[in-house]
């Protein structure tokens, strides 16, 4: 075998590395020699000599470092969890199939570009072929399947793309939101909940009753929720109706002209909720016609963001509106009918059978509209719930599309495959070592002829969606005159987009970030990748230093609230996890300040249903209160201000005790990664899979997004993985990926860079294949087997 691997060693061009770092590995369906090299951050390098293997080695690569997520991935995604953990989780299966693809596979494989099919085949068989070397060597098995006593599945290569449920589509939670208020307070009340952008006023669809059932979204939340391991097992975790959205991604690219390297530089920090492993995954790819590094999902072939050696692109989420919820009047006679235009219209029934752990299978029925997957029904009001995604469109797999624009070679091919790109809808920001930059928006748009998409719509024919508009009508720049483009999320359409016409979308999240971004770039006339490092990790609050131009003026008898004053009047805004005022102003923020606003400006019922103004709305009124507040506004608006200011500051006394020397926000606000077993493992093995708790700074609306949940202040959302590149200068570029690479709880990679994540540190992202060969700490060989 010594001199095999010696040989294998030069056929690769690879100088040999110490033999302790070395495995060999026979692999069935591999075709020729392959080799990874891991660095010392737990970067797999995958060196293939045909593309063909570098996909079938990546997937078995991530077997080996992530077997027990994806294999959940795939069975929560199929609907195949009761046949492991058993009948608890028979509803939740239900819920998935009914959000699977089930359209045409010929259409599916064509829309994401030529040898997508071959990829993702190549991809599964890499996964299967390490599921089988486990079989040959039961000690491989990671420990949540010994612990939960099953075997990982093998996988099919329409699985990787029949899967949609996991994706970012939306609006369909808002517009029950929506509905729930316009119900119990009216329309007007729903303008505190979500601010409209661009300027827009909505209406109740003609033919609507706002009125539907609070549990109508149950079935769509299990079908798009997480498993949940516990005795309260698929037990639902809702967020308040009239929540605001909880999502977010920074990306941004500077040209040559303003940096100090005199090459662009690319950056991206997307936003996604937190556990243990990361949802994200960094690989690099390298065979003849391709070489690609960077991130993406571990149960995806390829990388959707990072570079390919020539063009670097980064995402954040682009708010198109891809859902609708349907209501339907039913057929008193024939409840399985339901009202389309001038007759009575059957569902389609599939007839599917849920096998069960330590049961008997359990039949099921999937019931469709001609709109798609019914949700909810009503019999006593002869009603029923369907809801229409562009999910059930070809080419809507989330992510896998980037196996096309990852090969780009320069814009114009970047932003074609752009145009076919379906989801999640994205802002993509764009560098090439030739000196451009740019943004292209993509994402399959519904085009609705009649009806803005805000609000729940009878499904009698009156509301339907006129097929999708062409990709290439969506906004792009290509190398803007200002030297950079940002993008947080925030409504960026430009002004001459005809948005009252297209309907791309209303609902987006606040702007504060993306304006700390400008704000933050156009100060830098040179930029370096240091500065850029330090915006991904800021922590300065725009939105805090909007309030304290509105506490400045302030005063007050009362000792409490002249304290709070005081120590946020010294303040600048800026979210540390040592700041004593941070911590005052954040449960100021969370806890006091918008439920007050709220009761102030509506009446005690609307105030009820509300409950959580939208951020703008806020902060808007308060500085211009007249409208809402009514006569004597800015008394009124002050008189609020101090209310929940010494509330915050009573709160504060009896988090954190009466010497607010000693508070700091950090003290309350904590990052924690959480593995989904650990609910049920005894308090050792629970410290092993979970992460942390690490202090923890900034807040929801920092560039460093930091969202949390009120009652604990835990840390539950925003960036774990970051990068920053040096377009041209590969090896000069930097990322970091929280808790660790690895899924294995015994491995050295697993919570490795959660220390370096929250001191907002990097590790350099290396390409040359010099720079890996320095830094690698482990080879794999892979052999096709005899």
């Amino acid at each position: 075998m010594t001199r095999r691997l010696g040989t294998m060693l030069l056929l690769l061009g690879c100088a040999a590395l110490p033999a302790a770092a070395q495995q060999a590995v026979e692999v069935a369906g591999l075709r020729q020699p392959a080799r990874i090299l891991v660095d010392k951050w737990g970067v797999p390098h995958i060196y293939a000599a045909n593309q063909d293997d570098v996909f079938f080695v990546q997937g078995f690569n991530a077997a080996r470092d992530r077997l027990f997520q994806i294999d959940l991935w795939r069975r929560r995604g199929l609907g195949e969890l009761a046949s492991v953990f058993g009948p608890a989780y028979v509803e939740q299966d239900r819920a998935a199939r009914l959000f699977l693809y089930r359209g045409d596979m010929d259409a599916e494989w064509k829309a994401y570009g030529k040898d997508a099919q071959r990829t993702s085949e190549r991809f599964v068989a890499g996964i299967n072929a390490y599921i089988d070397t486990i079989a040959r060597k039961p000690a491989l098995l990671p420990f949540e399947f010994r612990r939960l006593n099953y075997k990982p599945a093998k996988w099919r290569p329409e699985d990787v793309v029949r899967i949609r449920s996991h994706g970012l589509t939306r609006n369909l939670t808002q517009e029950f939101a929506r509905a729930y208020v316009v119900c119990h307070a009216g329309l007007a009340a729903d303008e505190i909940r979500a601010q409209l952008s661009p300027a827009w006023k909505t209406r109740v669809p003609d033919g609507l009753d706002p009125c539907l059932p609070n549990d109508a979204l149950d079935v769509f939340t299990r079908a798009t929720d997480n498993v949940r391991f516990s005795p309260e097992a698929v037990q639902l975790a809702n967020a308040p109706p009239n929540a605001e959205l909880l999502e977010g991604s920074n990306n941004w690219v500077i040209s040559p002209s303003r940096t100090s390297t005199g090459r662009p530089i690319l950056a991206n920090d997307p936003h996604r909720a937190y556990g243990a492993p990361s949802l994200r995954y960094i690989v690099h790819l390298n065979a003849p016609g391709l070489d690609v590094i960077g991130a993406g999902e571990p149960a995806l072939p390829g990388v959707s963001i990072g570079h390919n050696g020539k063009v670097a692109f980064g995402l954040t989420i682009f708010s198109i509106d891809q859902e609708d919820l349907y209501v339907y009047e039913t057929n008193p006679a024939s409840p399985l009918q339901y009202r389309y235009k001038d007759t009575w219209e059957p569902m389609r029934i599939v007839k599917e059978t849920i096998a069960v752990r330590g049961g008997k299978p359990v039949p099921v029925e999937l019931r469709f509209t001609r709109h798609g997957p019914v949700i909810y029904e009503e019999s006593a009001k002869r009603r029923m719930l369907a809801v229409r995604t562009a999910w059930s469109a070809p080419g809507m797999a989330p992510y896998f599309g980037s196996i096309d624009y990852m090969r780009a070679q320069d814009f114009t091919q970047f932003r074609r495959a752009m145009e076919r790109w379906g989801a999640p809808t994205e802002n993509q920001v764009y560098a090439d070592t030739s000196g451009n930059i740019g943004w292209v928006a993509g994402g399959l748009a519904p085009v609705r002829p009649n009806w803005d998409g805000l609000m729940p719509v009878p499904g009698d024919g009156r509301y339907e969606w006129k097929g999708f508009l062409d990709g290439a009508t969506l906004p792009f720049v290509l190398n803007p005159k200002q030297g950079w483009f940002a993008s947080a999320n925030e409504m960026n359409l430009p002004a001459s987009f005809p948005y009252k016409e297209h309907k791309l979308g209303f609902e987006w999240p606040d702007r504060a970030r993306a304006q700390r971004i400008a704000q933050v770039l156009s100060a830098k006339p040179k930029a370096s990748i240091e500065d850029m490092q330090r915006l991904q990790n800021d922590v300065v609050s725009l939105t805090a230093r909007r309030l304290l131009v509105l506490l400045k003026p302030l005063s007050s008898p009362d000792p409490k609230t002249r304290a709070a004053l005081r120590l946020l009047k010294e303040w600048n805004g800026e979210e540390k996890a040592s700041s004593a005022a941070a911590a005052l102003y954040e449960v100021w923020w969370s806890r006091h300040l918008g439920r007050m606003f709220v009761d102030a400006v509506l009446d005690p019922v609307a105030s009820q249903v509300v409950r959580t103004p939208h951020a703008s709305v806020l902060l808007q009124t308060l500085e211009a209160p007249a409208d809402r507040f009514g006569p004597d506004a800015n008394r009124k608006r002050d008189a609020l201000l101090l209310a929940s200011l010494a509330a915050a500051w009573s709160d504060m006394e009896s988090l954190q005790g009466k010497d607010a020397k000693r508070w700091a926000w950090g003290k309350l606000h904590f990052s924690y990664f959480v593995h989904p077993m650990a609910p049920i493992l005894d308090p050792a093995n629970r410290a092993r899979l979970n992460v942390g708790p690490l202090p923890r700074g900034g807040g929801g609306y920092t560039a460093n997004v930091s969202g949390y949940h009120p009652e604990n202040f835990q840390h539950v959302h925003g960036p774990s993985f970051r990068m920053v590149l040096d377009v041209g200068n590969w090896d000069n570029s930097r990322a970091i990926n929280t808790p660790g690479q690895s899924g294995n709880p015994d491995s050295v990679h697993y919570r490795d860079l959660a220390s370096s994540w929250a001191e907002g540190k990097y590790f350099p992202l290396l390409y040359s294949r010099q720079a890996v060969e320095r830094a690698a700490t482990e080879t794999i060989e892979l052999i096709p087997a005899r």
